[in-house]
């Protein structure tokens, strides 16, 4: 279970245990009840030229860093995957770049009805997704994508109707 201390207490343990020459700016640290992913944002690399150019010398620097970094941030893992009992993974940011090295793939169960099913079939037949499992995870990727104005507009949905609950009978 997540509580509302338990990210707290998970990113603070992190930035107190990190080594700080990793830290070009806080760890971004990001907490479920399968694993816990930290993304180090390190100094961008000194590229001139191109935008490819640019990418490549990005891209070298976050190899580099993750087999500097190796053995050190196995270490460490070990420590919070016994502190807080879930798994841990890795990335960095690098500029515009980021990317995840390690991460968890959990399963996960849901119902789904024939309507919903049907959208998952037609991704698949559509050859977006291999499959109903990655046409699911295709589904959910978009609404992370589009999660913020989302969300935006479900509490102040959420807050219509607490006003229009308030002006009601029960009142």
């Amino acid at each position: 279970m997540i509580t509302n201390e338990l990210p707290e207490r998970v990113t603070g343990w992190f930035a107190g245990r990190l080594p700080a020459q990793w830290q070009a700016a806080p760890a971004d640290v990001t907490v479920d009840r399968e694993e816990i992913t930290v993304v180090l944002t390190i100094a961008d690399a000194d590229a001139q030229g191109s935008e490819a150019a640019t990418a490549e010398a990005r891209a070298g620097r976050a190899a580099a860093f993750r087999e500097e970094t190796r053995e050190q941030r196995m270490e460490i893992a070990q420590e919070a995957q016994h502190r807080f009992e879930r798994k841990v993974s890795w990335g960095v940011a690098v500029g515009e770049r980021r990317e995840l090295w390690t991460h968890v793939s959990a399963p996960v169960m849901t119902r789904l009805r024939q309507p919903q099913r049907i959208v998952l079939d037609t991704l698949v037949d559509a050859g977006v997704a291999k499959s109903r499992s990655d046409a699911l995870a295709w589904c959910v990727r978009l609404v992370g994508q589009h999660e913020d104005d989302w969300l935006a507009e479900l509490r102040d949905a959420m807050s219509a109707v607490a006003d229009v609950r308030a002006k009601g009978p029960a009142a």
